[in-house]
This record gives C-alpha cells, sequence and structure tokens, in this order.
C-alpha cells in the first residue's frame, strides 16, 4: 500500500458526510448501482457473477478476507465522489494542508551548517498550492516517492525556510524513515 496516497485518500475521507456501507450485500449493491452491472464487478472483484447476485439477493452475507479487503477498497474509493471532489478543491484553494509526521529529516545546505539528518516530530499547516500539488500529483497517478519528493520540498519551504525568511541557501531536504505520517485538511 502507498504511504502517502492512502494518507491523502484517508484525510478526504474524514469530510464524508454520511458513513459507506458495511455488509457485504450492502457494498455489493452500492457497486453494482455505481459500475451499472454484475458483470462489470465480477471482472472488477475477480469473482464469478453469479457470486456477485447472490450478494445483491442477501444469500451471501460474509465475504472471504481477501474478497471482503478488496469490496471495503472498491467501495471507498468511489463512495460520495462529489464530496471528496469538494474537500480536494478546498484544500487545494483556500484550506491547504495539515501535515503530522515523525521522520528522519535532513537537508542540503552550504558548508559549516548542521545539515545532519535527525528524527523529527513535526505538525505543519502546508499552504494551498502545495496542497494542491499534491491531489494534483496523486490524480496523475504518482508513486509514494514522487509524493514523498512534494511533502519534502513543501516542508523545506513552510519549515525550514519559513516562507523565505531564513535558510535561503538551503537546497534539498531528505525526508526518510517515516515512522508516523498523517494528513488533515
Amino acid at each position: 500500500m502507498s504511504l502517502f496516497g492512502d494518507g491523502l485518500d484517508a484525510a478526504v475521507q474524514k469530510a464524508f458526510t454520511r458513513p459507506a456501507p458495511k455488509s457485504a450485500p450492502a457494498q455489493m449493491r452500492y457497486l453494482v448501482k455505481q459500475l451499472k452491472g454484475t458483470r462489470a464487478v465480477a471482472q472488477l472483484l475477480r469473482i464469478s457473477q453469479r457470486t456477485v447476485e447472490r450478494y445483491v439477493k442477501g444469500q451471501i452475507k460474509k465475504p472471504r478476507p481477501d474478497l471482503a479487503a478488496r469490496l471495503e477498497r472498491e467501495v471507498r474509493k468511489r463512495w460520495q465522489p462529489q464530496i471528496r471532489a469538494r474537500a480536494r478543491q478546498k484544500a487545494a484553494t483556500t484550506g491547504g494542508i495539515v501535515i503530522d509526521t515523525r521522520a528522519r529529516l535532513g537537508y542540503t545546505a552550504p558548508i559549516g551548517s548542521t545539515d545532519e539528518d535527525r528524527v523529527r516530530h513535526l505538525t505543519v499547516a502546508l499552504p494551498p498550492q502545495h496542497a494542491a500539488r499534491l491531489f494534483d500529483a496523486q490524480q496523475a497517478g504518482a508513486g509514494d516517492r514522487q509524493l514523498q519528493e512534494i511533502a519534502a520540498e513543501a516542508l523545506r519551504e513552510v519549515y525550514f525556510q519559513d516562507g523565505g525568511r531564513r535558510a535561503g541557501s538551503l537546497e534539498e531536504v531528505r525526508f526518510t524513515d517515516i515512522e508516523h505520517l498523517e494528513f488533515d485538511l
């Protein structure tokens, strides 16, 4: 799983106004409605079309653990798309995003500065332009490494350089050994 991608998704999911369906039959009915047919759901979940129909009718109520995980993931991915888009838009234009992390942070700087990596626990409010970059990269299918680099650049600008008021010669921030990462809108 993707640490940064899942973290961004979890932050957006906090904006949901209604809970997603919990039972397997309700989740299956939701997916059938979204994908407009049992065949598409069967292909998506890699099960037979008849099995999907039995879930929809309520004949099967408890899926195998691997199927339950796939079903949950697919429902969450599609749940309340308009509210999800609105939350991302708000974060990217006015609200920004808060990153809470415990990781090893260091930087590349001129000779004579203390640029050694050390574990830090940071809670930093990133301005909307950084939230927009993170969400745009996620939408474009960026991997965890690219999202990590974008977050490192944002931390360099906001935390280390304080918006240009200090450490102007700071070149690069190393953001590694992530122990904890959480985003909030």
